[in-house]
């Protein structure tokens, strides 16, 4: 059994669990078995691994109790020694006591040696009467044997005795032996023993009661006890203060070596550490699963996307497999029939609805015996309903665990100055164990003086009733006035957003994120990684309680509205100020509302609107020109309102509308760098572009009735990307493409596209063309000006009949995609010009013969020929390839020759010749020697591996 502050973790961790394994023999065509004996397989080394991993977890020392108390009770039973014995459970050191452990009248073996054995530490408590104690003095020598047979470290006690009356049995002790050797005059041996083992225990290193008080002493006990088992963890948990001994409850909850599948509750207030508690324990017990998988933030992404992408999480991490999921009841049949079998961990995290219980989790039998799932969650009763196994109560920081905490936060070290100690107190005492509001405090009152905590507590203080909001609040108080901006907009628009994103955002409203983004992670309101940025639930619901204060008894005068019962009385009554400037509304579901027509008419100052899933019965009739920030799923109107034209608009985000026109005529939007209308399937015509001089992106995706592309918008100087994919009703673009900013063109899907404009001389940035699917019969030949392309893919255009020799001129592009042009029949002449080409598909094209030139591709790493019949084989066999062209080794390196379903791997090239017939050609005629040159013939058989015919692939120079 394990103590609270042991940890046994693989060296490798569960990185290993991503790990794909491809076997060429696989993969190639008619690989022999010697090759498969030759490759070791992953799975073979991933074995050896958890081997590896597993004798290193064994190889860990284990004990039961992390220490043993050893102490004269007549002399301490009730004062010092139960102090500690307290001070020691508290802090979640496991100790044991040998009157509550064993039975009372018990003699001192086995149950009492077992327990010392079983002990990381040994106190000795010595006080005045400990000598005459025989019991305790067996005691001793039993720890003391330990002490040379094992890892057991031994900390004495002087307590109101000197070290030298121990070391010399002078005083009380000398008085105790005396006693003993007139009892023990005939086994005058063991007294001797006695003796030896106080003098050595009195040589070791501890404690001497001496000038301090009993509770000082205790302090300091239990301090320096907590850093010596805190240095023998493998995972540094220096700032997750307190949480071992819940952390050694959960793992006893799970029972981890019982075969029956288990349910675990985790149920408390938010901010007590419940996610935190289980991604330990995860991390912990994950080796010994099978497949594992930490969904977050359940609750969150439940009403922003729902329970599917859940589900497809859940079985993409266990299985490692993607898959598609249609519906909520298609997830439930695939999590019961594909998980049953397997011996999972899994953990639900901020769990707030039953149902999502039900499409996760659902009943025990799910899941393959020995499995385990913690739920994490605010709502005990979800817990009952379900009928878990366990429900564990995650609780709040000691007293003396706040403390500490608090003093990491705020002094970088293990305890407060001095100067500081009650102050610090003071602070523990308002967080009530509260790990989030400690933290926050500690680092807002981090290099503070003693004056400013002073006058941070009387703060904090005259509102006691709202304890955990208030202490929360701290930290914004003292920021600047951008800087709670920035808190706020983040709170209610921008959590859990990419970081790159929500600079940018909060750019367009001048609020300096680069500075400002700091301050606040260095104040612990916010967090942020490499990706995101975002804030615990608790600061969220403190930005809340700060706008509703602003004015609450009037929604209309508050800087930002966010739920559906006040912006629906504000803007049907309109009641709205110019106090606004924010407006979020992510309906779950659809919703009708009838606000009035006027009602944004008063918003003068608002920056920010966000609308999904309102069904309006009457067409707003303006919208404030302020605007920075624009997004309305499903936007009512055939068109903005005519009096709408904003030089402050930067984003715009109309996807699943009703618009049929944008706008009509030419309109200034000044500062407008994204239009985004995916889906409006209702749009006819894109806008005039002619004023909209910084416009970054156009995204009008399936748009499927939009036959118009204004002339405007292929002369755009700013424009980068072009995305009119799935558009399936445009005949026709304007003549040429002039755009010199132009990075990514998509027109795929566009199925009724016959002809692609010229492009212009001036268009060297573009970078991927993408032009599938439509129904072109040439390309351009001013492709060519293309000079930066990297990427085309013309993939399924059926109707395409040659490629303009200009393409291979192109010396950056690496892939171009050309399968499914089911009429092109050839290859432009000039293809080995193109020598930056990777990739190059011609799967089910019509082409039978390649140019010799191909062999100057010597950076192809893919050249697909999928797809063919094995009546198309046979006629790929007048594909004609001059020696050591198409397949000269220099190019073969790392390339896979796709034919049909069989693959030529570049593993495998040494042990072709023995797998396919070879022509062999050498100096002296020699067939034992290895070829300087051969000739690829692939064997094509059916199901029942009868040999059909032989196709020749070309030359292979060795």
């Amino acid at each position: 059994m394990c103590g609270p502050f042991r940890l046994s973790l693989s060296p490798l961790g569960r990185d290993h669990e991503h790990l794909t394994c491809v076997n060429p023999a696989s993969t190639s065509m008619g690989t022999p078995s010697i090759l498969a004996a030759n490759i070791s397989p992953m799975s073979s080394i991933i074995s050896q691994m958890a081997s590896s991993s597993s004798s290193f977890s064994s190889s860990t020392p284990q004990w039961k109790y992390d220490v043993f108390l050893s102490f004269r009770g007549e002399d301490t039973r009730t004062s010092f020694t139960g102090h500690l014995y307290v001070a020691l459970k508290q802090r979640g050191i496991v100790t044991f006591r040998d009157e509550e452990n064993i039975e009372i009248g018990k003699s001192i073996s086995p149950e009492l040696l077992k327990a010392i054995k079983e002990s990381r530490f040994a106190i000795v408590i010595l006080s005045r009467n400990f000598a005459s104690s025989t019991w305790c003095l067996d005691e001793l020598t039993k720890i003391i044997g330990c002490l040379k047979e094992t890892t057991m470290t031994v900390l004495p006690i002087f307590y109101d005795v000197d070290p030298s009356d121990v070391r010399k049995q002078t005083g009380t002790f000398a008085q105790a032996f005396f006693k003993h050797e007139e009892r023990f005059k005939d086994d005058i041996e063991k007294v001797q023993t006695w003796k030896a083992a106080l003098e050595e225990v009195a040589n070791l290193k501890g404690w001497h009661l001496q000038d301090r008080t009993e509770a000082q002493l205790i302090q300091n006990i239990v301090g320096e006890l907590w850093q010596k088992l805190s240095n023998e963890f493998l995972e540094d948990t220096e700032d997750l203060v307190g949480i071992e001994s819940q952390v050694k409850e959960l793992e006893s909850c799970l029972a981890i070596g019982s075969d029956d599948v288990r349910i675990i509750g985790v149920w408390g207030m938010g901010g007590i550490g419940k996610t935190t508690l289980a991604r330990v324990v995860f991390r912990r017990v994950s080796n010994k699963f099978e497949g594992c998988c930490f969904l977050h933030n359940v609750r969150e992404v439940c009403e922003k996307d729902g329970l599917i992408p859940l589900q497809q999480q859940l079985i993409r991490k266990i299985l490692n497999e993607s898959m598609s999921i249609q519906d909520v009841d298609e997830g439930v049949f695939m999590i019961k029939n594909r998980l049953r079998h397997k011996r999972i961990l899994t953990v639900l995290d901020d769990i707030n609805q039953l149902d999502q219980l039900k499409k996760l989790v659902g009943k025990h039998n799910w899941f393959g015996f020995g499995s385990r799932v913690i739920i994490t969650t605010r709502d005990k009763h979800l817990l009952r309903i379900l009928e878990v196994d366990e429900i564990f109560e995650a609780e709040g920081l000691s007293d003396e665990e706040a403390l500490h905490l608090l003093s990491l936060k705020a002094f970088k070290k293990g305890h407060p100055p001095k100067d500081y100690l009650e102050l610090s107190k003071d602070v523990v005492q308002y967080t009530k164990g509260l790990p989030l509001a400690i933290e926050i405090l500690g680092s807002f009152l981090f290099s503070r003086s003693i004056n400013q905590w002073k006058s941070t507590l009387i703060r904090i203080k005259e509102f006691p009733e709202r304890a955990i909001l208030q202490a929360l609040r701290i930290s914004y108080d003292g920021l600047h006035e951008t800087e709670k901006k920035i808190f706020l907009y983040i709170a209610f628009f921008f959590n859990h957003k990419e970081k790159i994103s929500v600079v940018e955002k909060l750019d367009y409203f001048g609020l300096y994120p680069d500075v400002g983004l700091e301050v606040l992670a260095d104040k612990s309101l916010i967090k942020i990684n490499c990706l995101e940025v975002w804030m615990h639930d608790l600061l969220q619901d403190m930005a809340k309680k700060i706008i509703y204060e602003e004015c609450p008894e009037e929604p209309g005068k508050r800087s930002i509205l966010w739920s559906f019962e006040d912006i629906n009385s504000v803007l049907t009554k309109n009641t709205g100020t110019e106090a606004i400037q924010g407006i979020v509304l992510k309906l779950p579901k659809s919703k009708e509302a009838y606000w009035n027509p006027e009602s944004f008419s008063k918003m003068h100052n608002l920056k920010l609107l966000i609308i999904k899933n309102v069904q309006l019965l009457h067409e707003p009739k303006h919208l404030p020109i302020g605007l920075r920030f624009l997004e309305w799923i499903g936007y009512p109107s055939k068109s903005f309102p005519l009096n709408f034209q904003s030089n402050e608009l930067v984003e715009l985000y109309m996807c699943g509308n009703y618009i049929e026109q944008l706008w009509k005529g030419a309109k200034s939007f000044e500062k407008l760098q994204i239009i985004q209308m995916n889906g409006s399937t209702n749009l006819k015509e894109t806008p005039d572009l002619l004023i909209v001089p910084n416009l970054k992106e156009m995204v009008l995706e399936d748009c499927l009735n939009l036959r118009e592309i204004h002339p405007s918008t292929l002369v755009h100087n700013r424009l980068t990307l072009l995305n009119l994919q799935g558009c399936v009703n445009v005949k026709t673009l304007p003549s040429k493409f002039e755009m010199e900013s132009l990075e990514v063109l998509i027109l795929s899907g566009c199925l009724k596209l016959k002809r692609i404009p010229e492009f212009g001389e001036n268009m060297q940035r573009v970078l991927k063309l993408y032009l599938g699917g439509t129904t072109v019969t040439k390309l351009p030949t001013s492709i060519g000006h293309l000079t930066s392309l990297v990427l085309l893919n013309v993939r399924d255009c059926k109707s395409l009949t040659c490629l303009p020799s200009s393409i291979f001129n192109l010396k950056l592009l690496k892939d171009l995609n050309i399968s499914g042009c089911s009429k092109l029949e050839r290859l432009p002449e000039n293809v080995g010009n193109a020598e930056s080409v990777e990739e190059l598909d011609v799967s089910g094209t019509a082409i039978r013969e390649v140019p010799s030139s191909i062999g100057l591709l010597k950076n192809l790493k893919v050249l697909s020929f999928n797809g063919y019949s094995r009546r198309q084989a046979t006629a790929f066999t007048g594909l004609k390839a001059v020696e050591g062209s198409l397949l000269r080794l220099a190019i073969l390196f790392g390339l896979d020759l796709n034919l049909g379903t069989k693959l030529i791997s570049p593993f495998s090239l040494k042990q072709w010749y023995a797998q396919v017939s070879i022509a062999q050609q050498t100096d002296q005629g020699d067939c034992r020697k290895v070829p300087r040159q051969v000739c690829l013939v692939v064997d094509v058989v059916d199901n029942s591996g009868t040999l059909v015919e032989m196709v020749w692939i070309g030359w292979l120079w060795l």
